[in-house]
């Protein structure tokens, strides 16, 4: 499919099914990028919000994600970036103003390509991980760091998937059951997290603190004060060592996921506030 921009003709983003495009009033885009094992599906909420005020946003599907775990098992964080990388020339070519937004590992992928394309203005970070601190996090998480490269490394690591246990980094008991009484919960999802995909996991939180002192674009992060999964340190820890202008806003009713947890209309209306001030 086609879309005409004067005399340009530009590609709109693949039909996968589960990517999500909508062009807006005004020159300004979003880019938003999806978690680890999540899908493009999770960042509506914010996609439509952002939207009503007039941004552009797409919300694209990494590499290996969306359908089986077996394809996500074969990428490397290296292809979901080239993945981001892509979608943002492609957003940058139905618009005049850049902006990019990720939740957890989507977020560190947003600061990586903040470091690499001069052409984005603002970054919002959602729920930023750099460490496995929350206080719902098994201890296996905490530790790995250690215990990943072993399991890999005795060649048994593949026949492990970690799966996510209740409450699901969501605090609103009427948000849980509407996705858990769905079956999979949010369209698009992955049902477990492949070891492999941890260990590129933990290998993106170490490339990310090597970059954030070469990091200067304004940054926000919205972090729920208590995250099941990434503690408050985690944002503090970026806003300490990040190269240019940061803000962190707390949010105090909701878990990891406060993309669709109950205080996600707070978290697009401070994201729509702090791109405005860019545009």
């Amino acid at each position: 499919m086609l879309m005409t921009l004067g005399k340009q003709v530009v590609p709109l983003p693949p039909a996968d099914g589960l990517s999500y495009f909508r062009k807006g009033t005004h020159g300004a885009g979003v880019l938003l990028i999806h978690g680890v094992t999540g899908s493009p599906v999770e960042m509506k909420y914010i996609a439509k919000a952002l939207h009503r005020a007039g941004y552009t946003v797409y919300a694209p599907l990494l590499a290996g994600h969306g359908r089986y775990l077996a394809t996500l098992r074969r990428t490397r964080w290296q292809d979901w970036y080239h993945a981001v990388r892509q979608a943002s020339e492609l957003l940058a070519e139905h618009v005049e103003t850049l902006f990019v937004a990720g939740v957890c590992m989507g977020g560190m992928l947003g600061l990586r390509l903040a470091r690499d394309v001069e052409a984005i203005r603002a970054v919002a970070v959602y729920s930023a991980l750099l460490q496995y601190d929350g206080w719902n996090m098994p201890y296996h998480y905490r530790i790995g760091r250690f215990t990943v490269p072993v399991a890999l490394g005795l060649g048994i690591g593949r026949w492990i998937n970690l799966k996510e246990r209740p409450p699901f980094g969501i605090k609103s008991d009427r948000i849980r059951h509407l996705l858990t009484e769905r079956g999979n919960g949010i369209r698009g999802t992955l049902p477990a997290f492949p070891t492999e995909t941890l260990h590129e996991n933990l290998k993106l939180i170490s490339a990310t603190k090597l970059a954030l002192p070469q990091i200067s674009a304004p940054t926000l992060l919205v972090h729920a004060r208590d995250d099941d999964i990434s503690g408050p340190n985690n944002p503090v820890f970026i806003q300490r060592r990040i190269g240019g202008p940061c803000e962190i806003e707390w949010l105090d009713d909701s878990y990891h996921m406060i993309h669709v947890d109950q205080e996600h209309p707070a978290v697009s209306m401070r994201s729509a506030a702090f791109f405005d001030r860019f545009r």
